[in-house]
């Protein structure tokens, strides 16, 4: 599913001066596999899942989705793969306030410009459990909803891997835990999620941990095999 080889990222600051977030990052993550990756801010952890998201390019080094270097193509090119094979889950939602959960969940299949396609939202929202909150506004739904919402967003166009960054960070301990249960279900369905968290207990979900540490992997450790309750 995820090749990525010798990747390193540079940004320059303000004052023209060089940061490197990542440096000669190499790993492989096998498809249904759920990998958490953490690490202290500022180590590098946000950088890589933008790039794993094709929101961003390596400065060198390439990564491969599917056996496809997208490292390797145009700004549209990218955005078109974004809305085809990759969902994203974020700590702050990112739901639409004046819009229904319904609408919410419709969105990224408007963004390739397709009809909406209601019975699947509402599909979807039934299979995270929010059936019967389909016509609420994003302001009317608890936390743990709305992150809910979101999930069932990411799923909309069916990809075969969820990006997930500190999808719990905001939700209480109740709300953390079934929003944890539901990705892993979604594993059990086959889908890749990687999943970025400073949480101890919402990595002990998942097959395998990654530790990022001053932009290298410090460690790679695996938690269980994949399927293993």
């Amino acid at each position: 599913m995820i090749e990525a080889s010798h990747l390193s990222r540079t940004y320059t600051r303000g004052d023209g001066t060089p940061v490197t977030a990542l440096r000669d990052v190499s790993l492989v993550i096998a498809p249904g596999e759920f990998v958490v990756v953490r690490g202290a801010s500022g180590s590098g952890k946000s950088s890589l899942l933008n790039i794993l998201g094709c929101l961003d390019t390596p400065t060198s080094g390439s990564y491969r989705l599917g056996g496809e270097n997208v490292s390797a193509l145009s700004d549209n090119e990218r955005s078109h793969v974004r809305s085809k094979r990759i969902g994203f889950v974020f700590q702050n939602f990112n739901l639409l306030p004046r819009a229904t959960a319904l609408e919410n969940v419709e969105l990224p299949a408007l963004y390739t410009g397709a009809a909406p396609d209601h019975a699947r939202a509402r599909q979807l929202l039934e299979h995270v459990g929010l059936g019967g909150r389909a016509d609420h506004f994003a302001t009317e739904l608890s936390g743990g909803e709305q992150q809910r919402v979101a999930i069932a967003r990411a799923l909309m166009n069916d990809p075969p891997l969820l990006l997930a960054d500190e999808p719990t960070g905001n939700l209480d301990s109740a709300a953390g835990e079934s929003v944890m249960q539901l990705l892993t279900s979604l594993q059990r369905e086959g889908r890749t999620i990687v999943l970025v968290t400073h949480d101890e207990h919402v990595a002990s979900f998942a097959d395998r941990e990654i530790v990022i540490r001053d932009g290298v992997v410090a460690s790679d450790t695996r938690r269980r095999e994949r399927g293993q309750a």
